[in-house]
């Protein structure tokens, strides 16, 4: 494999940072997870787009122009062969020394890695995943904000923690007010009747570009969409139930504290949201 950093290209073994780079040492730093499918890079200008957004929100120069950008995430993954494939693509705030102040760093560090990813077993995408509510509330607004997708992933490992020690794969967090925010890796969606619902931004959900395309994929089979506060209670009522993120993908819900969702088994409405889904993405992308 062959990592990008900061123009050049090392091999796997080699690509390294330094100690003092502010990512490591204080999580300062920002982080696209993008999918390639059938050599194109999926909905890369919005994954673009959303890096800059948060680069933008912790006050940190981008040494690069998203056009510039854009050709390393395609460089990387010509340079990898990928034609199917996970990109993580990282910008730390730099070396800097040690303390919090990011004005001690003076040289932005850009990372691109192309590789392969399959975030949970390819069964539960046929049966269907439990998941439970955990403990651990969604990072506040006014702290660090949901919408960020920063380096700083210790609110979502915590209740990843939860979820492992409960055994299962995820969780769902709530918000400080009790509604459902997000799970730790993915957005959450129900169906009930002829609607299809997720949580709204404001509840703490991740501004998910997967979970901007089911919406529109839903509205699509004419299903009414919205993002109303949603509570527990919604969840275990619904008829269907499903995840969606750029590495999950969607995939269906059927258990969630112990309640069965619907008749236990992915709904047809999920199902037709996943093959639309995955037509999408055979003909849609920046070409590699």
């Amino acid at each position: 494999m062959k990592v990008y950093i900061d123009g050049k290209f090392y091999d796997e073994a080699k690509a390294k940072v330094s100690v003092f780079d502010h990512g490591l040492l204080y999580g300062d730093g920002i982080f696209e997870g993008i999918r390639a499918y059938h050599g194109r890079v999926f909905k890369l200008k919005e994954h673009i787009d959303r890096l800059y957004c948060s680069a933008k929100a912790i006050l940190l120069t981008i040494p690069m122009t998203p056009a510039e950008m854009t050709k390393a995430v395609v460089a990387t993954c010509r340079k990898n062969q990928i034609t199917d494939g996970y990109i993580r693509l990282v910008v730390t705030r730099g070396v800097g020394t040690l303390g919090l102040n990011p004005n001690r760093c003076k040289n932005p560090s850009v990372i691109v890695i192309a590789g392969e990813i399959q975030l949970y077993p390819q069964e539960l995408y046929e049966r269907g995943m439990d998941i439970v509510t955990v403990a651990t509330t969604r990072n506040l607004h006014n702290a660090v904000n949901p919408a960020i997708k920063s380096l700083n992933y210790l609110n979502n490992i915590l209740a990843k923690i939860e979820a492992n020690n409960a055994g299962v794969e995820e969780a769902i967090m709530l918000n400080a007010d009790g509604y459902v925010a997000e799970c730790t890796g993915d957005n959450i969606f129900i169906i009930k009747g002829n609607e299809l619902h997720t949580p709204p931004l404001s509840a703490g959900a991740l501004y998910g570009i997967t979970r901007a395309t089911a919406l529109k994929l839903g509205h699509e089979l004419g299903l009414k969409t919205g993002e109303p506060n949603l509570t527990r209670y919604d969840l275990y009522n619904a008829d269907e139930c499903f995840l969606t993120g750029t590495g999950a993908e969607i995939i269906p819900v059927v258990k969630i504290d112990g309640r069965v969702i619907g008749t236990g088994k992915p709904g047809p409405m999920s199902k037709q949201l996943i093959e639309k889904y995955h037509a999408l993405t055979k003909v849609s992308g920046e070409p590699i």
